[in-house]
């Protein structure tokens, strides 16, 4: 899609958070009125005819749409987090990173079998976290799972698609 307004207030910081990262910022893309309006309309466009009945916002950028579209969609939103975060029961899934593992959970009560579950971030790299997320919610056996981020990174040699089985439907509103 790369939506010209959107390519424009996208920062980039090199070197963030260690040399040779050049960090998409979607700060400036929050910050501006007209680039969510864009967003929002974007997602909800691609999303309004599959029966999303929750959508899942990834730590912490990932709740900011996640929230704008839910309400636009009717949907209900689940906060996915690291541990400790959530008051009540949760459902965990841990996953390997580059220097370890880390850990992401959501309520035990938050999806069932009914559910058309949307897992939106704000960036897909490498794929880690979303993986992570998406192991999880299928834990909850929901009717349907879609995959979506705001940014793709394909420039940097990153293939965080290929984690993912052929079959998962992703969608991305920019790709650099």
């Amino acid at each position: 899609m790369n939506n010209e307004k959107l390519m424009e207030n996208l920062r980039c910081i090199p070197d963030f958070p260690q040399k040779g990262i050049n960090f998409r910022d979607v700060t400036t893309l929050f910050k501006n009125a007209e680039c969510l309006k864009i967003m929002e309309d974007e997602l909800y466009e691609l999303y309004k005819d599959k029966g999303i009945t929750k959508i899942v916002g990834i730590e912490s950028r990932g709740f900011v749409m996640a929230s704008a579209l839910a309400v636009r969609l009717g949907a209900g939103i689940v906060l996915c987090r690291k541990p400790g975060k959530l008051p009540a029961e949760t459902v965990q899934e841990s996953y390997s990173k580059e220097y370890g593992t880390d850990t992401i959970e959501i309520h035990k009560d938050a999806i069932d079998e009914n559910d058309v579950v949307l897992l939106h971030d704000d960036l897909l790299a490498t794929g880690g976290t979303m993986r992570a997320a998406y192991n999880l919610v299928k834990k909850f056996s929901p009717k349907d799972i879609f995959v979506n981020f705001l940014i793709e990174i394909t420039d940097e040699g990153l293939h965080g698609r290929d984690i993912f089985e052929k079959d998962t439907e992703i969608t991305t509103l920019i790709k650099v």
